[in-house]
């Protein structure tokens, strides 16, 4: 067990991607611990998660009787497994055979911790922006809602190893030491910048966070979520106004935190027009 990685699964309603994300994983190179952690599906998810786990001993389900939000299921997942490496992996992404171990390979060449992502694609090949992105820029977001909520960079193919702010929480791979070191991930998040915020944890560790740009998989990008948009959106900008109050707000003086939850709740509201338009 030396080396193996522990690979965590939060489930809601994913019985449309998760038979083929487990498969994958039980295939995947170094993996010695599968565990899956439902937040209440309601459909067939764990009818799918419990044939897995009959025909692998490695998977492990943890069936919750209500939704207590996407960090908490990550944590519950780390203290179930024992692995020294975590993954973190979104139900509708699907790892190659050797995709998580050569990412473990790049982390442990680091000479300082590591907390990786990989290039990230739709089923159409199209890359998702929000593989890397930089810490939020409230100032910007004070002159505009808009703007300033653009958190994407551009990936830079001249590096194999891109450092960023954060990566995308669809997959994550660190060494437990990290994840144990920075507290894991904070459950007072329900949904979205839970990943941000564990990002800018680990920095502040002396931890690198990058993205392999030479790593791909497929992510088939929030099935579960297109059920629920409204809900989405509004933990977005509450996640964001967290995670705010936790790293800027005790710098700032009252007028901006002030100006920053306007900025954040009319930018919460513009999203209004668009997501009645995907519901009619």
């Amino acid at each position: 067990m030396s080396e193996t990685i522990a690979a965590v699964v939060v489930t809601y309603r994913s019985a449309g991607t998760i038979d083929e994300c487990l498969a994958r994983l039980r295939a995947a190179e170094g993996v010695g611990e599968i565990r899956i952690v439902d937040n209440d599906s309601d459909d067939d998810t764990l009818v799918v998660v419990q044939r897995h786990a009959t025909q692998d001993l490695r998977v492990h389900f943890i069936a919750n009787p209500d939704n207590p939000g996407f960090a908490t299921a990550c944590n519950q997942g780390a203290a179930d497994s024992h692995a020294p490496w975590l993954v973190f992996i979104n139900p509708d992404l699907m790892v190659e055979p050797d995709t998580l171990a050569q990412l473990r390979a790049r982390a442990q060449a680091q000479s300082r911790p590591a907390l990786l992502g990989v290039e990230q694609v739709d089923e159409h090949g199209h890359a998702d922006g929000a593989v890397r992105r930089r810490d939020p820029d409230f100032a910007a977001m004070l002159r505009s809602p808009r703007q300033g909520a653009q958190l994407a960079v551009p990936a830079d193919p001249s590096q194999s190893l891109q450092p960023v702010d954060a990566i995308s929480g669809a997959l994550m791979l660190m060494p437990r030491a990290l994840y144990d070191q920075i507290g894991g991930w904070d459950a007072g998040y329900r949904l979205h910048a839970e990943d941000l915020d564990l990002c800018r944890r680990a920095r502040e560790a002396g931890a690198l966070v990058a993205v392999a740009n030479d790593l791909q998989v497929v992510h088939l990008r929030g099935v579960s979520s297109r059920s629920r948009p409204f809900f989405v959106e509004w933990h977005k900008h509450r996640g964001l106004w967290r995670y705010f109050r936790k790293f800027e707000a005790p710098r700032r003086g009252p007028l901006v935190r002030v100006g920053v939850w306007l900025a954040i709740w009319v930018h919460a509201l513009a999203q209004v027009p668009r997501l009645l338009r995907q519901k009619a």
